[in-house]
This record gives C-alpha cells, structure tokens and sequence, in this order.
C-alpha cells in the first residue's frame, strides 16, 4: 500500500497527534491532589461524558486516507486551514491545563461537589464557565480537520454537542444549589462554552 505524503496535510497531522500526547497526558499524568471528601455528585452527567466519548470515537473511526486535505482547495487555503488548525489544537491543549491546574482538586471526570467546594471564576473561567469542553471541542474539530470525513466530523460535532450540553445541565445544577446568587451572578457575566468577542 503506497501513501502519498502531501506536506502541508502530514505537517498538522503529527501537529495535532503530538497536542494530543500532551491533552491526554494532563488528565493521565497530572500531579494528583489529596483526594477531597465527596458532598454530592450528579450521575447524570456520565450520559454526556459517553455521549462526548462517541463523538471522539467517530471523528477518529470515519476516517479518510491519511495526510490528505479534508476536501480540495487551492494551496494558499491550504495553508491558511493548516495554521488555523494547528492554532486550535494548541491553544485548546493550553486551555485545558490552564483549567485542571486553576481547578486543582475540585477537577473531577463526572459532576460532583466537594466538601469546602469553592465556586472558581479566575483563569480560564474568568472566559467561559466551561473552559475544559471548549478545549475538548476545540481538539474534536482538529481532529477531524486532520483526520476525518465531513460527515464524520458533522455526527461527532452533534453527538459533543449533545453529550456537553448534558454534562454542563448536570453540573451547573449542582452549582446552582450550593451557591446560588454567587453562581447566577456568574453565570450572567460569562458565557457557558464560548467567550465573547467583545
């Protein structure tokens, strides 16, 4: 089997994959805190957290061949899509570490409250609530620019969708009960997943 290496698709391809090696290892090789006693958790949000796992698994499984364009266009766009996707990947890698750190010990896979939990706004959260989806989806959509077909990258566009919007219902419900005002008064001033441009 012979593979064409176009340069412009093979240079954002292994950009992306190193971004994912340094995504995964946040959550796998970070410097776990002193586990915090569990006040409440919410297991509602495992639906959204496998509905976010089917998403990745469909822009990496609907694949088309390796190192080639997402669809032909003219070399400059190429290169304009390419800078652009390898911009994504990186800043949502940073992001994501930026949130796990400013989080520290409240971080946790599915929604929960622990005790002395405390209602986090500085950092990445000072810009959107949810700072560690946009990464997420931010590394989805390069993913499927390097990896995926469109309709691929379209299915598992909804189902992150889908799957995010029930893992921030779940967790915001939590929040809402424990700090209330404090929270709604947060929740006005910055938006869920995507920061505003203003």
């Amino acid at each position: 089997m012979r593979i064409d290496l176009e340069p412009i698709p093979t240079a954002v391809f292994f950009g992306v994959m190193v971004s994912w090696l340094i995504f995964a290892g946040i959550f796998l090789l970070r410097k776990k805190a002193p586990r915090a006693p569990e006040r409440r958790r919410d297991r509602a949000s495992f639906v959204g957290i496998v509905l976010q796992g089917l998403a990745y698994a469909l822009v990496w499984s609907i694949r088309r061949p390796y190192f080639s364009p997402l669809f032909p266009i003219p070399r400059a766009l190429e290169a304009v899509l390419a800078l652009a996707t390898l911009a994504l990947a990186a800043g949502s890698v940073w992001v994501v570490l930026a949130a796990v750190r400013t989080l520290g010990k409240q971080w946790s896979f599915a929604a929960r409250l622990v005790e002395e939990h405390k209602l986090v706004t500085e950092g990445p959260y000072a810009l959107v609530r949810n700072p560690i989806y946009m990464g997420m989806l931010g590394m989805l959509v390069a993913t499927g620019l390097v990896l995926s077909r469109p309709v691929g990258l379209v299915a598992a566009l909804v189902l992150f969708g889908a799957g995010t919007f029930v893992r921030v219902r779940s967790e915001e419900r939590l929040l809402r009960e424990a700090f209330g005002a404090q929270f709604e008064a947060y929740a006005r001033r910055v938006p869920a997943i995507f920061p505003r441009l203003y």
